[in-house]
């Protein structure tokens, strides 16, 4: 490993990375009073959502120029075969219902704080213009940011580091859980991470993890601004449908032995 790519100068890029993308998400909100009338809240919103995810990767990006490193290698943008594609899909599906009934189960225990209403009020499908946001930034930007942050630069080097693969994909989680600065929701997000670090490092590139990750943002995305209709074909007494369980369960089973056979082929 080039002796520049320590493992705290990858803690400090990602640190970095993130005081970036809450600098540009904070921009909408300074131009706001000037050139938005105050009802337009919602699009300063949608704004800083988007600018926040966009400039988040700049740092990194900028970082391995300066040091000429190879981006596809240091990043993991390795390509895969259609047959790790479509495991990775079948088990992404069976991950993102069981994740979403967890969460079910969690607000029996743990009532959702006040502050998600206005979460889920942002992340509404009220125009054109916030279809467009939310999915660009909410299903691809966010997910491949993410992942290229984290699973491909930082899990990589304490993996090459460490000589630990365990360690590497838990301490990484740990920063995945507490960048997105949502209490309530960290066990769930540091599980999702040691799932993504899992994908990234088995496959040996991020393109699975990011298909995951995407989906699991775009379902929730969906879920949000379901119908009454589908909301009824989903969900059952306020859970999801034991039908919908049971092929989840099965898809993961399947995915992971499909894809952990067709590797082993490979290896």
């Amino acid at each position: 490993m080039n002796q520049t790519l320590t493992v705290k100068n990858a803690f400090g890029i990602v640190l970095v990375s993130v005081l970036v993308a809450i600098l540009a998400g904070s921009v909408p909100f300074f131009f706001s009073t000037t050139f938005l009338p105050e009802e337009n809240t919602r699009t300063t919103s949608l704004l800083s959502l988007f600018f926040g995810q966009t400039f988040m990767i700049v740092p990194l990006l900028l970082f391995l120029h300066l040091k000429k490193e190879p981006l596809a290698e240091r990043l993991r943008l390795q390509p895969v075969s259609t047959t790790v594609l479509s495991a990775t899909t079948l088990l992404s599906v069976g991950i993102v219902i069981i994740s979403d009934e967890i969460d079910r189960l969690t607000n029996l225990v743990l009532p959702q704080p006040d502050y998600f209403n206005q979460l889920e009020n942002m992340l509404r499908f009220d125009s054109v213009l916030s279809v467009f946001f939310l999915l660009s930034t909410i299903s691809i930007l966010a997910p491949l940011g993410e992942e290229l942050l984290f699973r491909g630069f930082l899990q990589k080097i304490l993996e090459e580091s460490w000589k630990d693969i365990t360690k590497a994909v838990l301490i990484t989680s740990i920063f995945f859980a507490f960048i997105h600065m949502n209490p309530y929701w960290i066990i769930q997000i540091y599980l999702m991470g040691i799932l993504l670090g899992y994908l990234a490092w088995r496959t040996g590139s991020i393109i699975p993890s990011f298909i995951l990750h995407g989906l699991n943002n775009t379902f929730a995305l969906f879920l949000n601004n379901a119908t009454p209709s589908i909301e009824h074909i989903y969900s059952w007494n306020g859970h999801v449908t034991p039908l919908l369980l049971a092929i989840a369960v099965g898809l993961i089973i399947f995915g992971f032995k499909r894809l952990n056979t067709h590797l082993e082929i490979l290896s």
